[in-house]
C-alpha cells in the first residue's frame, strides 16, 4: 500500500511556530553557515501535498542535545518552509500526549523489533519528496564528538535516489542535553551555531560503511567550523565542551565505555533501521 500524506499537517505548523516563539521569547541566537545546502525554498517546498517525487533528502544531524531536532527545523522551515519528518522510537510514539501528535504530524516510528517496516516507510516517504530527517549516530553524544555512525542514513538515501545533506549542530546542548537539564540562564540569548555541508548522493551500490565512515568526518569537520567561529568562549574545564578542547565532557574513550555499558544494560542507542543494504 502507497504511503499517503498525513491528513493534518496545520498541527506540524502549529508546533513550528511554537518553536519560533519560544526562540523569540529566550532571544536564541542562531547563525547558519552552508544554507545554500539546503533545500531551495519555494512556495510548496516540502509540504506533504503538492511535492514533485524525486526532490526528497535525508537531513542527517549531529546529536549531542534534545533540542538540535528543533534547531534543524526551525533551520530547515525558515530557510524552504519545509518540514521535516524524523525517525522517532517506539517509546516516544507510545507516549499518550506525544504519541497522538508523533502520528498526526507524519513521522516515521522505529518499532521495537526490526525496523525493516520503518525503513520502507521512510523510503518511501524520501522518493515522495519529503525531507527525512536522521540522527546517525542513534543518540546523544555525552563526549560532544560525533560518534560512531548507523548506516541507515546514507542506505535509505542510495534506495531512493536522493541525496544526503549533513546538519551539523553546535550549542543547543548547553540549553538541555543528556545529564543536564533545562536552563534558563542559559537558554537567555544562547549562540547555537549551524553549518549545513554539501549534498553527497550516494550510489545504489555503494559501500554503505565507508559512505558512513565519510558522513562522521563531514558532520565532525562541521562541528569543528562551528566551535572555531562560536560567539561565546567557554572557559577552561567548561561541561560543554570535549575534553580535547580543553572541555570537561568525558573523553572518548570514556564515552565508548559508557556507551558499551548501555549497550549491556539493554538500553537501546536509539532507532535502528534494520533494513536491507543497497544490492542485497
Amino acid at each position: 500500500m502507497a504511503w499517503a500524506p498525513p491528513p493534518n499537517d496545520r498541527l506540524y505548523r502549529l508546533f513550528v511556530r511554537t518553536g519560533l516563539f519560544l526562540r523569540w521569547i529566550f532571544r536564541v541566537r542562531v547563525v547558519v553557515t552552508g544554507a545554500e545546502n539546503l533545500p531551495a525554498p519555494g512556495p510548496r517546498q516540502g509540504a506533504s501535498r503538492g511535492v514533485q517525487p524525486g526532490h526528497g533528502a535525508v537531513m542527517a544531524v549531529t546529536h549531542f542535545g534534545y533540542l538540535d531536532f528543533a534547531v534543524a527545523e526551525l533551520v530547515v522551515w525558515k530557510h524552504a518552509r519545509a518540514q521535516l519528518r524524523f525517525l522517532i522510537h517506539q517509546g516516544a510514539a507510545d507516549h499518550p500526549v506525544a504519541g497522538p501528535a508523533i502520528s498526526a504530524t507524519g513521522h516515521v516510528v522505529v518499532g521495537y523489533g526490526s525496523g525493516t517496516a520503518a525503513y520502507d516507510a521512510a523510503v518511501a516517504k524520501l522518493r515522495a519528496g519529503e525531507y527525512l530527517a536522521v540522527f546517525p549516530e542513534a543518540g546523544v553524544s555525552r563526549s560532544f564528538k560525533v560518534r560512531e555512525c548507523k548506516t541507515g542514513a546514507v542506505r535509505m538515501a542510495a534506495e531512493a535516489g536522493v541525496p544526503v545533506v549533513p546538519v551539523s549542530i553546535w550549542g543547543a546542548h548547553r540549553v538541555l542535553t543528556r545529564g543536564h537539564g533545562f536552563s534558563a540562564r542559559l537558554a537567555w540569548r544562547a549562540p547555537v551555531r549551524v553549518h549545513i555541508g554539501p549534498p553527497v548522493r550516494p550510489a545504489p551500490h555503494a559501500d554503505a560503511d565507508a559512505e558512513t565512515a565519510a558522513l562522521r568526518q563531514t558532520l565532525q569537520s562541521g562541528i569543528d567550523a562551528c566551535m572555531a567561529s562560536f560567539p561565546l568562549r567557554p572557559e577552561p574545564g567548561s561541561w560543554w565542551m570535549p575534553a580535547d578542547q580543553g572541555g570537561g565532557a568525558i573523553s572518548e574513550a570514556e564515552r565508548q565505555r559508557l556507551d558499551a555499558e548501555d549497550v549491556a544494560r539493554g538500553r537501546r542507542r536509539g532507532p535502528d533501521l534494520s533494513g536491507p543494504r543497497p544490492g542485497s
